[in-house]
């Protein structure tokens, strides 16, 4: 017989493609906002290299996601990390709530030398992907320390190298943190100088406005006007009316920012979807008090007269806020006695055996100031507010945490549960928005903004971070009692096209990387 002839009267066989992972069977949600579709998607050195409804591969690994959502892996816009990644690199925390990007740096808090950061980053190797922002009050006091006053010609150069350096060294842009010391010291043309520098490499500037209360409007026009001066897009983290005397003025707030992106200014906003905020229970000292170091605070608060006046502004803070005492303050770790976390600043002084009035417990802030302070949670927003905002389409979800350790102080549930909480209480519960919606909030959205470019979108191309849900199960478990509690319902969590979660369970793996900002050649 002919070798050609008997060529074709051989079986025919059907070559498949090989990859590491291939998920089947899901409903894709590809962060755009689309509709789901059924679909699988391959996944092959760290990258998705197809996705469609009818795919022929061979797969080291297959995932039967039927039932279940598959979506880009979410970007948590504002956390603090710093200092806090060798305490659990796995950051299970972010992981178990599908987060597999965090930027960091935010609030004006970062590490100055950013390139010698991120390199520590991926030395380190976490289970999830970092980028970073350069801090103007770490930058600041790297140059003036916590000096009260505007910097000289000199030191507005030094500052301007640095962010300069950090924006080069691979820095997403610069943020403030304008109610924390010393970016309570700093006037807007020195922040409009710096973010600049930031818009030169194409970064954006995200703020800790200088006031979310009383005084928003003016805080948010501020913003607005370091975007419109320094041409940079701005963020404004975590959106929010804080104090009982302010509940109802989201319909103003969220209208400037309407407004402002009608004029052209690159504004966009995050939020946590919690009534509660989380910070230093320094906050609540008048800022000129807490200028210079721990030792300077110390000496002022021991004089009478510096007493009397920070006891006088607390309970001025608390008389806004129509209160009668500081039970709305709650300690969520402090050093000194541990005892104190979980309880109010109310309770801590009826422990100490204090009178049950508000003049007792503004002496007990200052006593737990004496000792360094402490951090705390704050119940002062209303649901109406976090609803409204919500509802605004370019408002990412955050969690403004850190990596947290089970069992470590009493922190706000945030850390654990944000994405979670989205999408049981807001998506599926009260249907404050669709979950398509929700998905483009903790994907495509921030990777736009953010400018990770390969990030966000299930897409041939781009990094597999990949997470695949149920959307009916899916469920934030830490509250505020309880806090330490991760949420349920991520059955399958891929970073950088690395199984990381596998069937609900953290199997090791760490391959998350240092992302680079923009300014990076």
């Amino acid at each position: 017989m002919k070798p050609l002839l008997l060529f074709l009267l051989l079986p025919i066989c059907t070559w498949s493609q090989q990859c590491d992972i291939l998920i089947s069977n899901g409903k894709i949600m590809d962060g755009t906002g689309n509709n789901w579709y059924y679909g699988s998607i391959a996944v092959k050195d760290g990258k998705i290299i197809a996705i469609g409804r009818a795919l022929s591969f061979t797969a080291t690994r297959t995932i039967d996601a039927k039932g279940l959502i598959v979506a880009p892996g979410f970007i948590d816009v504002h956390t603090h990390l710093e200092d806090d990644e060798v305490k659990d690199p796995e950051a299970k925390n972010f992981i178990f709530d599908g987060v597999t990007t965090c930027i960091t740096g935010n609030c004006g808090s970062s590490h100055v030398d950013i390139g010698k950061y991120l390199h520590w980053v991926d030395s380190l190797k976490t289970s999830i992907n970092i980028a970073t922002l350069v801090g103007h009050n770490d930058i600041r006091k790297a140059v003036m320390g916590r000096a009260n006053r505007d910097a000289t010609a000199e030191e507005m150069q030094r500052m301007e190298q640095l962010v300069d350096k950090a924006m080069r060294d691979g820095a997403a842009g610069l943020s403030t943190g304008l109610i924390y010391i010393p970016g309570t010291y700093t006037k807007t043309p020195e922040i409009i100088s710096l973010a600049r520098v930031a818009a030169k490499y194409n970064g954006i500037y995200a703020s800790h406005m200088r006031d979310e209360g009383d005084s928003v409007t003016e805080a948010i026009e501020e913003a607005l006007t370091i975007g419109r001066e320094a041409k940079i897009p701005v963020e404004i983290s975590h959106f929010k009316l804080s104090g009982q005397q302010n509940w109802g003025r989201s319909k103003t707030t969220v209208a400037m920012i309407e407004a402002a992106r009608k004029e052209g200014i690159e504004v966009t906003i995050d939020q946590y979807p919690y009534t509660a905020s989380s910070t230093s229970i320094s906050t609540l000292i008048p800022e000129e008090i807490l200028a210079d170091g721990q030792d300077s605070i110390k000496a002022r608060l021991q004089r009478p007269e510096i007493k009397k006046y920070v006891v006088k502004s607390i309970l001025a803070r608390l008389k806004k806020r129509k209160l009668k005492h500081l039970g709305y303050a709650v300690i969520a770790y402090y050093a000194p006695d541990t005892s104190y976390n979980g309880k109010s600043i109310e309770q801590i002084n009826q422990v100490m055996g204090r009178k049950h009035k508000a003049k007792y417990e503004a002496e007990t802030v200052i006593d737990i100031m004496m000792k360094g302070g402490a951090s705390a949670v704050f119940h002062g927003m209303g649901e109406e507010d976090v609803q409204r905002i919500m509802k605004y389409p370019f408002n990412m979800f955050a969690s403004d945490a850190s990596i947290r350790v089970l069992n470590a102080g009493m922190p706000h549930p945030r850390g654990y549960g944000t994405n979670a909480r989205v999408l049981s209480r807001y998506v599926r519960e009260e249907k404050v928005i669709s979950l398509e919606e929700a998905v483009r909030r903790m994907t495509s959205l921030p990777a736009q903004k953010f400018q990770l470019k390969d990030r966000g979108l299930l897409k041939e191309g781009y990094a597999a971070d990949i997470v695949i849900f149920d959307e009916n199960g899916v469920q934030d478990l830490s509250t505020f009692d309880k806090p330490h509690a991760y949420s349920a319902g991520f059955h399958f969590v891929i970073v950088n096209g690395v199984l990381t979660v596998d069937n609900e369970k953290h199997n090791g793996a760490r391959a998350g990387k240092a992302l680079y900002g923009p300014g990076v050649q």
